[in-house]
């Protein structure tokens, strides 16, 4: 029996725009890598060498692409959720480069995304998101906790 190809979306020449030449034809692995670790669009279309307008018309024309799409948004939602509780239990409050992590970003950007996160989560675990977004809550809660608690600490060490 022959295998079935899926039907690849036509995609318009504004929609190539700033696109690499000889598109690798891994691309949609390599922006969904990309987009599980960093949740941004751009850098994940940078990364594959494609217009981020060509990585929407496929999310919204091919069912399975913005299924993983949302796991990947997930995934990158775990890891910051995951680095920001990490930074707070290490007392590892400098970036790389030397300048003060910031946990109010990280934490707007959590609060920002949860309703995203607690779909992708829930149809991946087959929960209602309502479930999701309570435990998502109740996380954001605990590290912004932690992030007064560790500044408190600090005000402290430091008068």
């Amino acid at each position: 029996m022959a295998q079935q190809r899926n039907k690849r979306t036509k995609i318009k020449a504004q929609l190539k725009e700033g696109e690499k030449p000889g598109l690798n034809r891994h691309w949609r692995g390599l922006f969904l890598d990309c987009l599980a670790e960093t949740s941004n669009v751009s850098e994940a279309a940078r990364s594959a060498g494609i217009n981020p307008s060509r990585a929407y018309k496929i999310r919204r024309e091919e069912p399975d692409f913005a299924r993983q799409w949302m796991t990947a948004l997930w995934e990158g939602y775990t890891h910051l959720e995951l680095e920001v509780l990490r930074r707070l239990r290490e007392g590892d409050l400098k970036t790389e480069s030397g300048e003060k992590y910031d946990f109010a970003a990280a934490i707007r950007l959590l609060s920002a995304h949860r309703d995203t996160a607690a779909q992708a989560k829930a149809a991946q675990r087959n929960v209602s998101a309502a479930e999701i977004r309570a435990s998502i809550d109740r996380k954001v809660e605990e590290i912004r906790y932690r992030v007064m608690q560790e500044k408190s600490a600090r005000d402290t060490r430091d008068s």
